[in-house]
């Protein structure tokens, strides 16, 4: 694998890490129609334990197998998979090396009241399985954020020591903020910072609304004049809170809407010089041929040819 001078720039930015954990970043940058780009386009499939089994897989019942996922990344030219522990053991070996993966490490469930998500996989599961990377979700905002932040801080420690890339999904959530605080720009501008601080090599948000959710922070992006008029410039701000940019931020795709909704955001996140996106229910859901061509568009996209 000959590694890009873009490849090589993004990983000079990781100085403390050793050539292992080095070595699976540069796995992930290089695979598939991006290789070589710094741009990502990632499948996460953790949605069968967030939301059940027919709320994910049922509008497309192919995807309950999951072979099916790993087909559909690898047949796309995606950089990465994610899945929980089940998922990815079940096509381990039948896809070893095919893709590089990433196993989330914990998880939530619509049965739980609760702002917490459980440890459900290991470093020692990761390297059994060939993993390039660990993911791990915070959600800053809520009554368990400490208790989250400590356990993917010693996740963390173990999972670079052994050579391996740490992604954080960082989702604002909790008592102090509503449905329309959780997706603000300062919010989702201070989750990506807290991401970066706690060691994440890649980290997960969702695009930023023009919301600004904090008095005192308000008062900041008055007087600073801080442009989020529009998703672009949003984008830009919250790349710009992960060590100005020094730090692989990928956008997730939310909710089901329509293509050229997609279409768009992607745009959005190229011209504010997010990393890429991270995409899940928006692309499994479909039919193979659709989500294919679909995957397709957003890579043209990041490519800088649609």
């Amino acid at each position: 694998m000959r590694i890009t001078r873009r490849v090589k720039e993004i990983l000079s930015h990781y100085e403390s890490d050793n050539p292992g954990t080095k070595a699976n970043l540069a796995r992930i940058l290089m695979e598939g129609k991006l290789g070589g780009s710094g741009k990502l386009v990632i499948l996460p499939v953790d949605q069968g334990f967030e939301h059940g089994p027919a709320r994910s897989f049922a509008p497309n019942p192919a995807a309950y197998d999951p072979h099916y996922h790993f087909q559909l990344a690898i047949e796309a030219g995606l950089n990465a998979y994610a899945a929980p522990l089940g998922m990815i053991e079940a096509g381990a070996d039948t896809f070893a090396g095919a893709i590089p993966t990433i196993l989330k490490v914990n998880s939530s469930n619509s049965l739980a009241t609760a702002k917490d998500q459980a440890v459900t996989g290991s470093v020692n599961d990761a390297l059994r399985l060939g993993c390039a990377a660990i993911g791990f979700t915070i959600y800053p905002g809520s009554d368990e954020q400490f208790e989250m932040m400590e356990e993917l801080r010693e996740l963390a420690e173990e999972a670079k020591s052994a050579g391996l890339a740490v992604v954080v999904w960082s989702y604002p959530r909790g008592p102090v903020l509503d449905k329309a605080g959780e997706t603000a720009v300062d919010i989702c501008a201070y989750a990506a910072h807290m991401a970066a601080l706690l060691g994440a090599h890649i980290i997960k948000v969702k695009p930023p609304t023009e919301v600004v959710a904090l008095e005192a922070a308000k008062k900041v992006y008055e007087k600073e004049r801080i442009d989020i008029a529009t998703l672009a410039k949003r984008i830009e701000h919250v790349v710009q809170a992960c060590f100005n940019g020094k730090r692989l931020v990928v956008f997730s795709g939310g909710e089901a809407k329509d293509l050229e909704g997609i279409y768009a955001e992607c745009r959005a996140i190229r011209d504010g010089g997010g990393s890429g996106s991270i995409i899940g229910r928006n692309t499994f859901q479909r039919p193979k041929d659709e989500a294919l061509a679909m995957l397709g568009k957003i890579i043209e996209i990041y490519q800088g040819k649609a």
